[in-house]
């Protein structure tokens, strides 16, 4: 491996999520990992010692960049421009380079990932990001109603079946049904 070890990683992890979501995350293993690779298992080894460790870099990732939108979000009034500004945020995050494998990875993986300690990371910062977008409504239906509208963004992975959409023309359908459910937050 010439790669840079930041370059080597990365490699892993796009080949990694791609057998993840073809096979299975529970029937993928570091060997088949290793063979698409086209290296040792031992060069992988080097960089993940299992794929937990895999799933728990691509995780870390994403957990940064809610985390940023969670910050932001508490800095903002609880209107419903900060909602709409906060859901545009958080589809652009998700959209944007490589994230619809990774999107295509949590939709194809859901058990698996429930029971590793990067995806109850990731659903309780989900969690956040919804109470941001519920805030000043602590009704259960403008809970329900933040929730879904996050679940519109990544659902659109695998809701939207149209042959042919690009990512431009699913970004907008879904921040179209998430605009429906947060303008009702805050309107009983």
């Amino acid at each position: 491996m010439t790669e840079s070890t930041g370059g080597t990683r990365e490699r892993i992890t796009a080949v990694a999520l791609e057998l993840f979501t073809e096979q299975g995350y529970e029937k993928t293993s570091l060997r088949e990992i290793a063979e698409r690779l086209n290296v040792t298992k031992a060069a992988l080894y080097y960089h993940f010692k299992s794929k937990d460790e895999i799933v728990s870099s691509v995780v870390e990732e994403r957990l940064e960049r809610v985390d940023e939108l969670i910050a932001w979000a508490r800095e903002q009034p609880p209107t419903l421009e900060t909602r709409r500004a906060l859901l545009s945020r958080y589809a652009e995050r998700m959209f944007a380079d490589e994230r619809p494998s990774v999107m295509r990875f949590f939709e194809q993986n859901q058990t698996a990932l429930k029971n590793l300690a990067a995806g109850q990371q990731m659903r309780d910062r989900l969690m956040q990001l919804a109470d941001m977008l519920s805030r000043g409504d602590d009704t259960p239906a403008g809970q329900v109603r933040a929730a879904l509208a996050l679940f519109a963004v990544n659902s659109s992975w695998f809701a939207i079946r149209t042959p042919g959409i690009d990512n431009a023309e699913r970004l907008k359908v879904a921040l179209e049904i998430a605009e429906e459910l947060v303008t009702r937050i805050g309107r009983n």
